[in-house]
């Protein structure tokens, strides 16, 4: 069995620029938003008036007439490697306009938030130093990882004034060990999951939390007069308050997805369709629990670490399911948070018995059509039915069940 897999990693680490750095950065931040926007408006132009599709390549003999031309000498002083890579994310966002993966790009406003790519950083990078183009030594927050020098970084600056470095690495990552232990976790707005082992994880709530300290501050800064150092002091914090909680929810969900990674080796969770849950009425809550963080979070974390993450068909009916002797309600309305079957006379706790469903229903789904490599010995959680379908041998060796793969033809 594997114990080390190969994966990308990505690292942001906080930057100090100095005074001299911070007006360069200014500078430059506006001459890549200047250059995005006249490209594109030549782009539309050249496209809507005379069928003409212009290409990076086109234009970027355009940016060097430009660099010579009186006038827009300016264009010079920011490194190139920084404006090409401007005119190819223009050319990647086109051609996921014209594949219909994303909507046609826009134009950039002046805001506080913005990023700069940089292709070569000095060759004191085993050092610890970075160098960019131009700018110079950064300092940084912390010490650099143990990685190769990477080809492309990003500066980038968020609302808050804060600067950040951030680059991608292949890195060699320890697959953790098997704990013969699997788990089907409920995700829900009470508690922020719920798991198959009775375990509730309760919702920090730190935007609720905060509200009342957001909605003064918002008011505050509608009264500034635009254009006002009061104004920007306000602004900041504002930003300031939102970046505390985005951080504290981070940790929050970090905390969660890597305790399940490292205690479990199958996950089992509902495949949601958190896009139309936020329609409803129940829209802020639902996207202050960050459901589709905490999958993303699963599907990468379980990647790197050798566990397996299998999404449950969000129409199955997990919470008005009998855990014990598979009896469907035809109704339970969300206010009911406990029921009892009508049938085996059980007991449920709403949000336990849809965890312990999806943990079974998720193994029903592996048993069924997987052919990974499970990692789990199926004798330490499978429920007496599934230990028919999934043989512990089956399972430690990743070999096909043959008879469940028969059963399912007939199904």
């Amino acid at each position: 069995m594997r114990t080390m897999s190969d994966i990308t990693r990505s690292y942001r680490i906080r930057a100090y620029p100095n005074g001299a750095q911070l007006r360069l950065l200014d500078r430059w931040f506006g001459g890549v938003r200047w250059l995005w926007n006249t490209i594109l408006e030549i782009r539309s132009a050249a496209y809507r008036e005379c069928g003409l599709t212009l290409t990076g390549n086109d234009l970027s003999h355009w940016l060097t007439q430009w660099k010579r031309t009186s006038g827009h000498e300016w264009l010079a002083e920011i490194p190139a490697t920084a404006l090409t890579q401007c005119l190819r994310d223009q050319d990647c966002a086109l051609r996921n306009f014209f594949a219909q993966r994303a909507r046609y790009p826009r134009f950039k406003r002046k805001q506080h938030a913005g990023s700069l790519r940089f292709q070569g950083v000095g060759s004191a990078w085993t050092s610890g130093i970075v160098s960019v183009p131009k700018l110079g030594t950064l300092k940084l927050a912390e010490a650099l990882p143990q990685v190769e020098r990477p080809d492309m970084v990003t500066l980038s600056r968020d609302a808050a004034g804060r600067y950040y470095l951030s680059f991608g690495a292949e890195v060699e990552q320890a697959l953790l060990p098997i704990r013969q232990r699997s788990v089907g976790v409920d995700l829900g707005l009470t508690h922020l999951a719920t798991l198959s082992n009775g375990e509730k994880i309760p919702n920090p709530k730190h935007y609720h939390a905060r509200l009342r300290y957001l909605r003064q501050q918002q008011r505050c800064l509608a009264r500034r007069q635009k254009g006002s150092r009061r104004r920007e002091k306000q602004r900041l914090r504002v930003a300031r308050a939102h970046a505390r909680v985005r951080e504290a929810r981070q940790t929050a969900v970090h905390t969660l997805t890597s305790r399940l990674v490292y205690e479990f080796d199958l996950i089992f969770i509902e495949d949601l369709n958190v896009t139309a849950l936020a329609r409803g009425r129940q829209a802020r809550a639902i996207q202050e629990v960050a459901f589709s963080e905490i999958r993303r979070q699963l599907a990468y974390k379980c990647e790197w670490y050798g566990k397996i993450l299998e999404p449950v068909n969000r129409w199955y009916a997990s919470s008005k399911t009998c855990s014990v002797c598979r009896y469907k309600l035809d109704e339970l309305r969300l206010d009911e948070r406990y029921w009892r079957c009508p049938k085996c006379g059980s007991r449920h706790d709403r949000d336990i018995n849809a965890a312990r469903n999806l943990l079974t229903e998720g193994l029903r789904q592996l048993a069924g059509c997987d052919d990974r490599d499970l990692r789990v010995d199926a004798r330490g959680t499978c429920r007496e039915e599934i230990l028919e379908q999934v043989l512990a041998e089956e399972a430690r060796s990743g070999h096909r069940n043959r008879a469940c793969l028969e059963q399912a033809r007939f199904r």
